[in-house]
């Protein structure tokens, strides 16, 4: 007995462990430097998926076909060491085929529950517009909650856990518009670019000649959960930055282009990814520049334009770029 308390207690100790934010910056850089031999151009969105890990949101991913969305997704959550799935969105899936369903065991006599896909760490919901609202509802709780109501049971969701969704840009045929519900709760919408003609060159020449590259597992579930925790926790936000992010979220409310500004769930966004960015430069504290880091892809998609600003060409993140132009920049 006497040698099993030590045992013990080092098992608690090393539970009870917190990582630092230039522990989390350590490895952040060794993500990195993995996920850069195998992704070929918009290694910057990877960075964004990360910080939106570290605070607690979910990625809406949109570009044309082709461009390997997917394959990001896949090697992001092979060097977390996390359990990865995807879920192929299509016209007639259903939410118990996401979520899933009770069935009848005959043996016991009882009912038991089959779990979907979404009890993972990393789901990936692949081309999301291609099901109907209904289907695409079935992550709302999930992703506000982290948690899943299946007939009247409530199933929690293992930590950690990141939404990545991809969707084909809206004017494409067979595809349905995301509810705004849906939306405002991706916390970065992220544009993927077609590569360089330089980077595509790269692409086609390894196909040709059949190179295969791997990623090695950075870090642990467990560790990233604990950074998750460092980032609401651990990380100083003065009451000027809090200002200067409600100064900006409140700025589009009123702007006179737009039908629709940010939430309070956008200035929770924008606060959240503000200390992760933080951490991942190795510091305890946030600065106005970790806000401006994230500015555009936490709100821009937040907001609904008039129609004559359609029109005119004017987009989110033009309405966010001259928003923060105009705001006192904290000290």
């Amino acid at each position: 007995m006497s040698e099993e308390k030590p045992a013990k207690a080092q098992a608690q100790a090393e539970t009870e462990t917190y990582v630092t934010p230039k522990d989390v910056k350590r490895v952040w850089e060794e993500i990195y430097s993995e996920l850069e031999k195998v992704i070929i151009g918009n290694v910057d969105i990877l960075e964004d998926m990360f910080i939106a890990l570290l605070g607690g949101g979910h990625c809406l991913l949109e570009g044309v076909p082709g461009i390997a969305k997917t394959v990001m997704a896949k090697y992001f959550a092979a060097t977390l060491g996390c359990d990865f799935k995807r879920i192929q969105f299509t016209p007639d899936l259903l939410p118990s085929d996401v979520v899933g369903t009770t069935i009848y065991d005959p043996k016991a006599g009882t009912f038991k529950m089959r779990k979907g896909p979404i009890f993972c760490n990393i789901v990936l919901s692949d081309e999301i517009n291609r099901s109907p609202p209904k289907t695409q509802a079935a992550l709302l709780e999930a992703m506000a909650e982290k948690q899943v109501t299946v007939e009247g049971t409530t199933f929690e969701l293992e930590p950690p856990f990141l939404v990545i969704a991809t969707q084909n840009p809206i004017e494409q045929e067979g595809t349905y518009p995301l509810p705004e519900a849906q939306v405002d709760r991706f916390m970065f919408k992220l544009l993927v670019d077609l590569p360089s003609p330089d980077e595509e060159k790269e692409i086609i020449e390894l196909i040709h000649k059949g190179i295969r590259k791997t990623v090695r597992r950075v870090t642990t579930p467990m560790t990233i959960t604990k950074m998750i925790e460092t980032v609401a926790r651990r990380v100083y936000v003065h009451e000027d930055i809090i200002n200067y992010i409600r100064e900006l979220v409140v700025a589009t409310r009123t702007d006179p282009r737009l039908i629709l500004g940010g939430s309070p769930r956008c200035s929770i966004a924008l606060l959240n990814a503000g200390k992760a960015v933080a951490s991942m430069r190795g510091r305890d504290y946030v600065i106005p520049d970790d806000i401006k880091r994230v500015s555009k892809i936490a709100t821009s998609h937040r907001l609904q334009m008039k129609p004559e600003a359609e029109l005119e060409g004017t987009t989110g993140t033009m309405v966010v770029d001259e928003i923060l132009r105009n705001l006192v920049v904290p000290v």
